[in-house]
């Protein structure tokens, strides 16, 4: 996937917008000296290229009674039904997440559980069946750190690239 350059303009749309994609445009036109069609330009082109991905409103998965967060490393018996058993883990929705990853997994999963039996039945009843060798879970106390990446360290069209020779 190739890198998009961003520059001074983007930069600081997109560092407005990420801490609350409901400030409203002429709020970040104000903000960036420009006119709020030019903003809204901006976004249009911003999403069309794909760096931003929509906005969405977040849900605290405790306030709505699912209290244990799981990640879960699968082993599946068989590796060539990777495609089939992803199509069966959205239909799971309390799967909020699933990777592609190096090292042993086969796959690597994030999910919201009530309690921890209910996570136990997820996994005995939900996950087992799609044919698993075994999992690995690792339950979350609490998330420390969650945000987005700071816009200001992304590459610039005047900055070099790292996989550019520099003189």
């Amino acid at each position: 996937m190739a890198r998009q350059n961003l520059d001074s303009l983007d930069k600081k749309i997109l560092s407005l917008i990420a801490s609350d994609a409901r400030t409203p445009f002429l709020e970040v036109a104000r903000a960036c000296n420009v006119s709020g069609a030019a903003i809204h330009q901006r976004i249009q082109r911003l999403t069309a290229i794909g760096i931003l991905k929509g906005s969405q409103f977040i849900i605290n998965p405790e306030k709505i009674g699912y209290e244990t967060c799981a990640y879960i490393g699968l082993y599946l018996k068989d590796p060539s039904k990777f495609d089939e058993v992803v199509e069966e883990l959205r239909k799971i929705p309390e799967v909020v997440e699933c990777h592609y990853t190096t090292g042993g997994f086969d796959m690597f999963i994030k999910l919201y559980a009530k309690n921890n039996h209910h996570l136990l039945n997820i996994i005995h009843d939900k996950l087992q069946p799609l044919g698993l060798s075994r999992s690995e879970t690792i339950v979350s106390f609490n998330a420390v750190i969650n945000r987005q990446l700071p816009i200001a360290e992304a590459v610039s069209e005047d900055e070099p690239s790292d996989d550019e020779d520099e003189e």
